[in-house]
């Protein structure tokens, strides 16, 4: 591909991505992680248990969970084989029990017993990816440093052209050349509500769903 051809297409995608924002922030105004969470802590087990789980499965393992486990220290001393059954619901319930059994201890001994807030920092915990972190830093300590890239948020990308990749780090590096650092994470948020309402994945391959149809019209 040329230079000239280059420029070109990401012209061509940065529309695109001017209108997919425009028409997310239309449909879905308030935009935010419908995980329930009080603090640091809990938004970081609410989003390890979110992985390959839906939202509402999560949210009512976790109405239990934090009750019975209201501090760091609850987690840190927890037994792990009935951890496993008070999460076993979420799917993965094992990798997960590790990952967040661990994270606490790390968080205890590392952090001060303080969720770090850092992206360095948080992925040196188990079970958080970059994903996670941008979730975390962003909704627990009002840090925006990218573009958390779930299931729905790939899948859209793709669908919008707005990335021609299926790896999460570089669709967030392509997305946030195009979207406006302030509607990073809320194009996050906006992007898993539309996914939800009005493509999931059995209609990947759909076209009549508003954004779409709007793109369509493209020349």
């Amino acid at each position: 591909m040329n230079t000239r051809e280059s420029v070109k297409e990401f012209e061509l995608r940065k529309k695109r991505a001017r209108i997919v924002n425009k028409q997310l922030k239309e449909l879905f105004p308030k935009a935010d992680t419908v995980l329930n969470w009080s603090n640091p802590w809990e938004l970081t087990v609410a989003v390890i248990l979110s992985a390959q789980c839906t939202d509402k499965k999560v949210n009512e393992v976790t109405s239990k969970l934090f009750k019975k486990y209201s501090t760091l220290h609850d987690y840190i001393t927890a037994d792990e084989e009935i951890f496993q059954q008070d999460i076993r619901s979420t799917g993965f319930y094992k990798a997960k029990t590790t990952y967040i059994l661990t994270a606490a201890k790390r968080i205890e001994k590392i952090f001060q017993g303080k969720v770090p807030q850092t992206m360095d920092e948080l992925r040196t915990l188990p079970g958080v990816a970059r994903k996670t972190a941008n979730i975390i830093l962003d909704r627990a300590f009002g840090k925006v440093v990218g573009i958390a890239v779930d299931t729905h948020v790939k899948r859209l990308s793709n669908k919008y052209k707005l990335t021609d990749t299926s790896d999460p780090n570089r669709i967030e590096q392509d997305l946030m050349k195009v979207i406006p650092k302030k509607d990073w994470m809320n194009f996050t948020y906006r992007m898993i509500m539309y996914g939800r309402k009005y493509s999931p994945a059995r209609k990947k391959n759909d076209v009549d769903d508003p954004v779409s149809k709007i793109l369509g019209t493209l020349r």
